[in-house]
This record gives C-alpha cells, structure tokens and sequence, in this order.
C-alpha cells in the first residue's frame, strides 16, 4: 500500500495542546475541502508529491528521529483520504501521532481513531466556504469529534476566524459542539486567526470577545503569536 505525501519534515509545533513539541511533520497530499484561507494550496492536488510505502515513510521518520521526538503530525490536505494507509502504518510502527484533521470523513476516522493519541480538528465555519452543504460537513465534523473522545483521543478542535467573522457565528457553533459532543470536559477548542496577524492589529479587542463568549460553552485557548496583539484590561 501506498500514499502521496508533499513533505516530510522536523519541527517545533506552534498551535494548539502540544505547542513547543518537537514533532516530524509528514503533509498528506489531496483534500477534499478548499477553504478561502487555504496556506497549503499545493496541498489539494491528490497526485502532488511523491509515493511512499509504509516502510519508506518509516525510514523517512527514523532519518529525522533527534532525542527531543514528541510525536508525528500526521497533516495535509486531508489526511484521512489515506486512512487506510495510516492505519496499516500504526499498525507496524507503534508511534505517538498528531492528526490534524477537518474531521469531515468520519466513516474514514472510524478506521483510525483507536490508534490516534491526539488530534486537532478544524471546525470549518460557513465564510471559509469549504463546501457548498456547510450543514452537512458540521454534522460530520461532530460525528467525527465524538469517535476520538469515545476512543480517548486528547483532542481540542480548531476555528480559523477572519476579520469577518462574527461573535455570534462563533457562539452558535460553541453552544451546538456543547449539545452535540458525548463529553465536554474532554474538549478544548482553540481559536486561530487567519494570517497575517498584521489583520489583527487594530481589532485585538474582538479576539478577547470570541474567548470570552466561547469560554461559556467550552475550554479554550488562543495561539501565543495573538497574545503580543492583545491589549492588557
């Protein structure tokens, strides 16, 4: 078995839970969503790349191992258009893996949850214009978010806001994720500004308002770039 994959690299992971962890990032190739704020267009052509087996990735993966190794972010595109992949992959190599996900194939994270110790997923809101149902691919992201909680999966999601989006946007979303998921006390969700965060400069009092109102449904976390944007009350 094979998968397309644009890059493998060693890194310094800077979002969400395991920020500051030394992880080799390997950058599935296809996607099946195209957000407006895309970063890795390159990313959505399926056959961009090259092919690797399991044990050329697993070599690959040794070839960058350094003692400070956290885990793998397995990322993309979409990394669960390889599911089938990754998990014959887990299966033979037991590592600690990151997937970072838009979680809108949860038949495909069926396949893999279990073997998954953490996850970031991004929760597309209806601006990204990710997909022409947006209602359906929320519904599939929940699906999606509850399949990694029942398996244990330290997970937190994930909301990109624009200089467009609105509080209350983020609100319903925040008060649905709390109705829906089968576990609260198992969820973070990190709230991520588009780049550049030069956008930000004279609207850094609206990031304080998307944690605050969020904070009412949910744990949650800003990335640390923001943190020199906001003001001190």
């Amino acid at each position: 078995m094979k998968a397309h994959i644009n890059e493998i690299f060693s890194s310094i992971q800077g979002e969400g839970k395991l920020i500051g962890r030394r992880q080799i990032f390997v950058r599935f190739s296809g996607c099946n969503l195209h957000c407006n704020y895309c970063d890795t267009p390159q990313g959505l052509d399926p056959t961009s790349g090259s092919s690797f087996s399991e044990e050329q990735l697993f070599n690959s993966v040794n070839n960058l191992m350094t003692p400070d190794f956290h885990s793998i972010s397995l990322t993309g595109g979409e990394p669960l258009l390889h599911a089938d992949f990754i998990r014959s992959f887990l299966e033979k190599y037991d590592f600690d893996c990151l997937l970072e996900t838009n979680g809108s194939l949860p038949n495909e994270m069926e396949k893999i949850a279990e073997l998954i110790k953490y996850a970031s997923l991004d929760i597309k809101l209806p601006e990204h214009r990710s997909t022409s149902n947006w209602d359906n691919l929320f519904k599939d992201e929940l699906k999606s978010l509850n399949l990694l909680i029942d398996n244990k999966t330290n997970i937190y999601c994930k909301i990109v806001i624009l200089p467009s989006t609105k509080v209350d946007t983020i609100e319903l979303i925040a008060s649905k994720i709390l109705d829906e998921i089968s576990d609260a006390s198992k969820l973070s969700m990190v709230i991520q500004p588009a780049y550049p965060l030069n956008y930000w400069i004279e609207n850094n009092e609206k990031l304080f308002e998307f944690s605050e109102v969020v904070g009412n449904y949910l744990d949650v976390l800003t990335i640390p770039q923001v943190h020199k944007l906001l003001k001190v009350r």
